[in-house]
């Protein structure tokens, strides 16, 4: 694994960030289509969590396979990787939308968790506005240009955890920027509409809650603007 994965400008079409999918895929998929997503040219990040609870978390495996869809890892795959080394009770991963991989043979789990042990930490993208970063749930820094030193130095894999569980800056209402990026974009905490502290934005709008039937939020990562799900910003 690549602690940080680093994409050059999109010349050619466009890039997005989508927010958690949680294993409802057909619903992205209608989602882009909306959009008029381009898989020629354009390209799709995903904030983590694409497994658990929807129906379609077995459908993850192809989704990495396609060449314009990348994801960071998010602490659902953490629970997949932990659940398939038996680090993981059975009792704890089915009560947080688990079930779909428990009932797997163990060979298919060690499947999963490979692919999910593949994915970055984070993710950062070139615009033509500025560089923007991707983490699954929140970035402890003050530079982002320290993320490197932060997810290979001796402190790790606690800087690994904030990034894929934390929420304390959303609990505590920081507005501190980060600095030497643009933005960061983050999932991992389904709110009614997108929404930032600083330059950190939440694109996690619980496109998985059948019951609510809430859209996916899309955004567009050279305007930072939503292209699915247009709504105000709850800090405004």
């Amino acid at each position: 694994m690549n602690a940080i994965q680093h994409f050059s400008r999109n010349e050619a079409g466009r890039d997005f960030a989508v927010g958690d999918v949680h294993g409802v895929f057909g619903k992205l998929r209608a989602a882009l289509d909306a959009i008029k997503f381009d898989p020629s040219v354009d390209r799709l990040f995903s904030v983590g969590d694409l497994v658990d609870r929807g129906p379609d978390s077995d459908h993850s495996l192809d989704w990495l396979k396609l060449p314009w869809f990348h994801a960071v890892r998010g602490n659902h795959e953490q629970m997949a990787i932990d659940f398939a080394y038996g680090m993981l009770p059975a009792d704890h991963y089915v009560r947080n939308g688990g079930g779909w991989n428990v009932s797997n043979p163990a060979p298919a789990r060690r499947e999963f968790a490979a692919a999910f042990e593949a994915l970055p930490i984070a993710i950062e993208v070139e615009t033509a506005n500025g560089l923007v970063g991707i983490v699954h749930a929140d970035c402890p820094l003050r530079r982002w240009q320290d993320m490197h030193a932060a997810l290979t130095g001796p402190n790790s894999q606690a800087f690994q955890n904030v990034m894929l569980w934390s929420r304390d800056r959303f609990d505590h209402e920081n507005r501190d920027n980060v600095d030497g990026v643009r933005a960061v974009i983050v999932g991992h905490t389904p709110l009614v509409r997108y929404s930032s502290l600083g330059n950190t934005i939440y694109i996690d709008t619980g496109a998985w809650i059948a019951r609510e039937n809430r859209p996916f939020t899309i955004l567009d990562l050279e305007t930072l603007q939503p292209v699915h799900q247009p709504a105000r910003n709850l800090w405004a």
